[in-house]
């Protein structure tokens, strides 16, 4: 039976029977569905998810690449914020609706008000219901958290003509912890070709896992307001962000003259984010594999991504490699920002641990066979704000940051396993310097410093 919807305090749906079945069995049954045809996904616990918005028949089967792994936390989670953009009403600012429920063919969810209040207080956010009337970017994600969640209450946002900093802030003050969930309500680039969409939309996602909400406007994605402000919170927060399906209207259903791009992404706390076993083994697979080459054939390899990849393999991501043989350092080499996908980053570097680092000769035969390899996966660095060493080492976090210290044209790194060998942060700061070239003491207008975790792992140590 459809949901009761008599009350004027509860919205009732406005794309039902258009952007989905409207149902309430025909509405199960494509949910099922979609979930049933996601995409595996690596096993995370996310904060933030992103998922597209068009009509399930196009869109529904990328979604659900974000909605299917939430069953496992269907009691955990309490609370969804919501946030989409407008697109049938302009207007200033970010709004939500007066209704006390929203209701689906699957049946009512309850707004949370008392989430919401901290919200209304804020400039340039209000109650605008005229916005929400037809509007689907909201309620299209809805039947799909009814199916994989418990009891939920939903914080509803829509961002007009907002900047990605007042998104950001709105999301700050419903942000809450491990029962609240934040989905972003996004489709990427619009009516192009399907081959152009795919360079495009590669593109996007690219920025996305990179965390660069500046670098991505309307034309890359409709909801890129919130989508900015979510990436601008998952920044300053350490998250890290994975591209899970990236795939078009041509892909799904539908011409491929004029597609349209949708993503699904997850974004997760980088210091409790964890590769699986079989992706670890495949990066430090990866590693060996490009030592052996060089070894081998006397050159660097030339590595190239396969098909059916995990998405934590093929995410944009930073790492430092490691060599070691019988508990001593043998090589460490790694890149301080990403720039190319993570299996291909720690190729690169297993081959500059082995062969460019200054601090050693090239790596031999021999010497491949007894060693140990370490991995660390760099979350995006963030600036530690300071006005003096005294606040700089009040702020470093001794054994879960990794610091970079920077000052001109000099730059230098300490992963968080130096902590190690100088476990007190004065030590810490000041070995770092020295290896950067300057004074333990040196103090400069210009100098800055970032901090960033890792995820770190790697092969057996061989017997002593």
């Amino acid at each position: 039976m459809p949901p009761e919807t008599e009350s004027s305090n509860v919205r009732p749906p406005q794309v039902a029977g258009a952007f989905y079945p409207g149902g309430r069995g025909e509405c199960a049954e494509m949910v099922t569905g979609c979930l049933g045809r996601a995409r595996p996904t690596p096993p995370m616990s996310p904060k933030v998810v992103v998922a597209p918005h068009a009509g399930w028949v196009y869109s529904g089967d990328i979604a659900a690449t974000v909605f299917a792994p939430l069953a496992a936390r269907r009691r955990a989670i309490r609370r969804v914020v919501i946030v989409g953009p407008a697109h049938r009403v302009g207007f200033d600012g970010l709004a939500t609706t007066s209704a006390e429920a929203w209701a689906t063919p699957l049946g009512r969810v309850p707004v949370d008000w008392p989430a919401m209040a901290p919200l209304l207080s804020m400039p340039g956010f209000r109650i605008l219901d005229a916005a929400f009337a037809g509007e689907h970017s909201l309620e299209v994600h809805l039947p799909f958290l009814q199916r994989v969640l418990d009891d939920f209450t939903i914080v509803p946002i829509l961002v007009g003509e907002a900047n990605h900093t007042e998104a950001a802030r709105s999301l700050e003050r419903v942000w809450g912890g491990p029962e609240t969930l934040i989905l972003v309500s996004t489709d990427l680039s619009h009516f192009h070709a399907c081959e152009t969409a795919r360079r495009l939309d590669r593109a996007t996602a690219k920025r996305i896992e990179l965390m660069r909400p500046n670098e991505i406007d309307g034309a890359g994605a409709c909801g890129h307001r919130g989508l900015g402000g979510a990436l601008e919170r998952a920044r300053a927060l350490d998250l890290r962000v994975t591209a899970l399906d990236v795939r078009n209207s041509g892909d799904t259903r539908g011409g491929r003259d004029r597609v349209v791009g949708y993503g699904a992404f997850a974004m997760e706390y980088a210091a409790a984010a964890r590769t699986c076993d079989e992706d670890r083994a495949r990066l430090l697979e990866a590693a060996r594999a490009s030592l052996a080459f060089a070894v081998e054939n006397g050159r660097a390899p030339k590595p190239a991504l396969g098909s059916g990849l995990s998405p934590s393999l093929t995410a944009m991501r930073a790492a430092f490699v490691t060599l070691k043989i019988k508990g001593r350092l043998r090589g460490c080499v790694g890149s301080v920002g990403a720039r190319r996908p993570l299996l291909l980053d720690v190729a690169a570097n297993a081959y500059k641990a082995g062969f460019a680092d200054p601090r050693f000769g090239p790596l031999t035969r021999e010497e491949l066979d007894a060693l140990t390899i370490d991995i660390a996966v760099l979350s995006t660095p963030r600036p530690i704000r300071f006005t003096g060493e005294a606040e700089l080492l009040r702020e470093v976090r001794p054994d879960v940051d990794g610091l970079i210290v920077k000052d001109g044209t000099r730059q230098g790194l300490f992963l968080p396993s130096v902590w190690e060998r100088f476990p007190k942060a004065e030590a810490f700061v000041k070995q770092l310097k020295g290896k950067t070239g300057f004074e333990p003491e040196h103090r400069s207008d210009d100098l800055r410093v970032f901090r960033f975790t890792t995820e770190r792992f790697g092969e057996p140590s061989h017997p002593a």
